[in-house]
């Protein structure tokens, strides 16, 4: 396949495609690096099986987005978001039946090859759901107030349900939500008084933690509980008898990694950490590639959302305008929770550094998100070459006014 022909399938924001290709290429080397040790308790000591495993996963994402971009209008999305929703709620509810416990991720249902996490199908469908109710009632402000009204019902439910097993990806969905309600001209009034009752939900959690049964559903409450305490006064003598945890150790990787690193595939951290591939895997990076890797990360992010805000500009409808605000915001936050997790910022919560962690589904529905985004920015490109293509003049010939002007200029 030549250079023309395969640019007839790579489409949308070439830089945000270079972002994405960078990433994959972290991703592979620090997850070989990372799964030495699992790859022996798991893999009858195949060093490669994981590599391969995130490779296979990596091209199905790839082959994703390059159907997205050329045989799925971004309109249709907005047909399928209903779908999209219940969908969702289903597989939800199914995991929470049938679901086992993941690595810090929740409940996941097992399909034998891969284990599928009902939270990240819910990450996707949110997005499409609340970008339709926006983009649909954006006339008049009394229908824009009960697309509101519908829109905190419905996360609601779907948060509610993924909060009994998992908190941070109910958080993520939570405070995507509110950055689209915010670019959907919400009044601000009514985002103050959603964040406050979130923040409340939180500290009522806390506190009633103690009084809940430690097992069965309701025992996450007291995970989060503790998690916070951890992060709070991580010097208690309790803590202490529990030895080094996993955010102790992410401390000690970034301190080896220092300035220069430790070098590619010389992490030893990884050896000790269950989540060092997924959840703590930036402390890893750095560990690795030090000062590099932590600048490094965060920068490709940041083009990422630069490039991601520019696109947003661009759009001149409401549904791809919401739909790449979604999409923008539930990637970014998600690396940000990573991130911070990895230095120390904030308590542990389970979240993998999109695109870069390793993954099965969840490598395939980070695909899809970007894929989202890469499809609005392929549309604004066909608006944009076809208004070029209708205002072409085959015959060369200058308006009146432009030929006026040149000869005015022309003395």
């Amino acid at each position: 396949m030549d250079t023309g022909e395969l640019k007839k399938y790579i489409k949308g924001d070439r830089i945000i495609w270079a972002v994405l290709i960078a990433l994959s290429c972290l991703s592979l080397l620090i997850v070989y690096s990372s799964t030495g040790a699992l790859a022996y308790r798991k893999a009858d000591g195949n060093t490669t099986h994981y590599f391969l495993r995130q490779l296979f996963f990596q091209g199905v994402g790839y082959s994703a987005i390059i159907i997205m971009l050329n045989y799925i209008p971004v309109k249709i999305y907005n047909r399928l978001a209903n779908g999209a929703y219940v969908f969702a709620i289903i597989v939800v509810c199914l995991g929470m039946a049938v679901g086992r416990e993941g690595d810090g991720t929740g409940r996941t249902i097992p399909l034998g090859f891969a284990s599928f996490q009902p939270a990240e199908i819910a990450k996707v469908a949110i997005i499409l759901w609340v970008a339709r109710l926006l983009a649909n009632n954006q006339k008049d402000p009394r229908l824009l107030r009960i697309a509101f009204t519908k829109i905190i019902i419905g996360i609601s439910i779907i948060c509610s349900l993924i909060l009994l097993v998992n908190f941070s990806s109910a958080a993520l969905l939570f405070a995507t939500t509110v950055i689209m309600l915010f670019v959907g001209r919400v009044h601000w009034k009514y985002l103050v008084s959603l964040l406050i009752a979130g923040a409340g939900l939180v500290v009522i959690m806390y506190f009633a933690a103690p009084y809940l049964p430690d097992k069965g559903k309701l025992g996450r409450f007291q995970t989060i509980r503790g998690r916070i305490d951890k992060f709070i006064n991580p010097e208690t003598e309790a803590e202490a008898k529990k030895g080094l945890s996993q955010d102790d150790y992410a401390m000690i990787a970034i301190h080896r990694g220092g300035i220069a690193g430790v070098g590619a595939g010389k992490s030893k951290i990884s050896n000790f950490m269950p989540s060092a591939y997924n959840d703590f895997i930036f402390s890893i990076i750095i560990e690795e590639y030090g000062l590099i890797g932590g600048i490094g990360v965060p920068l490709l992010f940041i083009i990422f959302l630069t490039r991601g805000g520019i696109i947003i500009r661009q759009c001149n409808r409401t549904f791809p305008t919401f739909l790449a605000t979604g999409a923008v915001s539930i990637i970014i936050l998600q690396a940000v929770l990573n991130m911070a997790v990895s230095a120390g910022a904030i308590p542990v919560t389970g979240q993998p550094l999109p695109w870069v962690s390793l993954g099965g589904t969840s490598q395939i529905f980070t695909a899809i998100t970007f894929g989202l985004l890469l499809s609005v920015s392929s549309e604004i490109d066909k608006e944009a070459q076809k208004e070029v293509e209708e205002n072409f003049n085959p015959d060369g010939v200058l308006p009146d006014e432009d030929i006026a002007l040149i000869k005015n200029e022309n003395g």
